[in-house]
C-alpha cells in the first residue's frame, strides 16, 4: 500500500520493528546517545507593540523581566481584544534547543521540568506538547497543580524583542525529579542562567543537584546565558558557577559584555576560555564565533585565508576539533568566525530562537562524537578525547546554517516536517 508524501521507506506495510519509534527510551543501550535539558516550560506569546507600551509597564527594551501572573493575564487579555497577538508557540530557550536538537539529530532528548498535572485539549500544556518534536522525552517531567508559565514577547517596530514572564509553576521543580541515571548517562546537560535566578526556589536546588551529578559523571555541561541584565546583576555568582561546572558556554554579544566586560567578540571569547572549554558567541548581523581548545599535537591549520582582527591570525587552527582543556598536554586556543549564511534572510521577521538553533547544531555535533566513540572506540578519530566530532570551522558552518532556517521563518523552532533534498540541513552539514 502506498501513502502520499515523502517517506524513508517505499511501503507502509508490512509493519516492522526497524525504524519505528517506541514511547519508552531504553537508556541502558550502549549506542543510545541523548541530550538532557532542564527548562522552565513556557509558552511564547508574540505581539507587536509600540515602545510606549513597554514604558507603560516598566519593561526595559531588549531585556527580560518577571511580572505578576495577574499582570501578564491582564496584558494578554487586552492585547487579545485588540487582535494584536501574532502567534502562540511552545517556547523557552532550553525547550527550543531540545526540540531543534531532536529535529536535527532525528534522535532522543530528555526534558526535565514541571508541567500541568491536568492537561486539557486546547490548553497551553496541550499545545506545548503537540508542537514539540515527539522525540523530546517528557516522561520525566514533574506534574504540578497550576498554570504553565507564559512569556510575552513584545516586538517593537525596529523588531527588537522584549520579554515579560508570568512564572506560573515553572520554578517548582523538586530535586527528586532529577533522575540521576538519566543525567549521568547523557551526552551533555543543558541549562540556562534563568534556572539559577531565584536561589530560594525548588528549581535552583534541582539544577544544582543536576550540575553535581554531571560533574561527578564527567558529563559536559552547557549553559546558555539568559539575558544581559540578569548576568550583570549576578555576574560573580555566574562566573563561579561557570568555572566550577560548565564546559560549553553559549551567549550573545550583550551577554558577553555583561559577563566579561569586553565588547570585542574575539576578546570576549578569549576571556571565556579562562572559564570553559568551548564557547558559542552569536553577534547578530555579524554572524557567530566558536572558541575552544585543542592540544598542540592535534592542531590542524586552516586551508582558508588566515584573518587577523583583535587577535592575530585568530583562525589559523580552525580546522581543529575542540577538546577539553584538562585533556590537553599543551593546550592552545582556537577560534573561528562565519558571517550570516547567504548574508542572512532578505527579510527577518523575528530573531527569537536563532541563538538556540545555533546551539542545537553545536550539541548535535557533540552528541555525534559521543555516538561514534561508543560504536567505534578504536577509531583514529578518538585517539585524543575530543569534545566535537567535526572541526570548529565545520561546526560553525552548521550552526550558521541552522540559525538561518529559524531566522527566515516566524517561529523560534525548526519545522517538524521532513525537508526536501534541497532543504536538508543534515545533508548540507555532512557535505560542508
Amino acid at each position: 500500500m502506498r501513502f502520499p508524501g515523502k517517506r524513508k521507506t517505499k511501503h507502509y506495510f508490512p509493519v516492522a520493528e526497524t525504524g519505528r519509534l517506541p514511547f519508552d527510551t531504553d537508556f541502558s543501550r550502549k549506542e543510545n546517545i541523548y541530550l538532557v535539558g532542564i527548562d522552565q516550560l513556557l509558552v511564547d506569546i508574540e505581539v507587536e507593540v509600540e515602545e510606549s507600551f513597554l514604558e507603560q509597564y516598566g519593561i526595559i527594551k531588549g531585556e527580560s523581566c518577571v511580572l505578576a501572573n495577574e499582570v501578564v493575564e491582564n496584558i494578554y487579555q487586552s492585547l487579545l481584544k485588540e487582535d494584536r497577538i501574532i502567534g502562540e508557540y511552545a517556547g523557552g530557550a532550553i525547550g527550543n534547543t531540545l526540540h531543534n536538537y531532536s529535529i536535527l539529530s532525528d534522535d532522543k532528548s530528555v526534558a526535565l521540568g514541571t508541567i500541568c498535572k491536568n492537561i486539557h485539549v486546547g490548553d497551553y500544556a496541550f499545545k506545548y506538547i503537540c508542537t514539540t518534536s515527539s522525540k523530546v522525552d517528557f516522561s520525566h517531567l514533574q506534574p504540578k497543580e497550576g498554570n504553565m508559565a507564559r512569556a510575552m514577547c513584545f516586538l517593537t517596530p525596529d523588531r527588537e524583542r522584549s520579554f515579560a514572564i508570568g512564572k506560573g509553576i515553572m520554578n517548582e521543580l523538586d530535586s527528586e525529579f532529577i533522575p540521576e541515571h538519566i543525567v549521568s548517562g547523557a551526552s551533555s546537560l543543558l541549562i540556562s542562567t534563568y534556572l539559577l535566578r531565584d536561589e530560594t526556589s525548588p528549581l535552583y536546588e534541582s539544577t544544582m543537584k543536576a550540575l553535581k551529578i554531571a560533574k561527578q559523571s564527567n558529563v559536559p555541561v552547557i549553559i546558555s546565558l539568559g539575558t544581559s541584565s540578569l548576568v550583570d546583576e549576578k555576574r560573580e555568582f555566574f562566573l563561579d558557577i561557570i568555572k566550577e561546572y560548565v564546559s560549553i558556554l553559549a551567549m550573545n554579544e550583550q551577554e558577553a559584555f555583561a559577563l566579561f566586560g569586553e565588547s570585542d567578540p574575539l576578546l570576549a571569547g578569549e576571556k571565556s576560555l579562562d572559564y570553559v572549554d568551548m564557547t558559542l558567541l552569536t553577534v547578530g548581523k555579524r554572524g557567530l564565533y566558536i572558541c575552544g581548545y585543542v592540544d598542540e599535537s592535534a592542531a590542524r591549520e586552516t586551508k582558508d585565508m588566515i584573518h587577523t582582527k583583535s587577535i592575530s591570525e585568530y583562525n589559523k587552527y580552525e580546522y581543529s576539533r575542540a577538546m577539553k582543556k584538562s585533556k590537553c598536554n599543551n593546550p592552545i586556543k582556537i577560534y573561528t568566525h562565519i558571517n550570516p549564511y547567504l548574508g542572512g534572510p532578505g527579510e527577518i521577521k523575528n530573531t527569537n530562537g536563532a541563538g538556540d538553533a545555533a546551539l542545537a547544531a553545536v550539541l548535535h555535533d557533540v552528541s555525534a562524537n559521543c555516538y561514534h566513540r561508543e560504536l567505534i572506540p578504536n577509531s583514529p578519530k578518538h585517539e585524543s578525547e575530543f569534545l566535537t566530532y567535526s572541526s570548529i570551522h565545520q561546526v560553525c558552518k552548521y550552526a550558521n546554517r541552522v540559525s538561518y532556517e529559524v531566522l527566515k521563518q516566524n517561529s523560534p523552532r525548526l519545522y517538524q516536517g521532513l525537508p526536501t533534498k534541497e532543504q536538508s540541513l543534515e545533508e548540507s552539514y555532512w557535505e560542508l
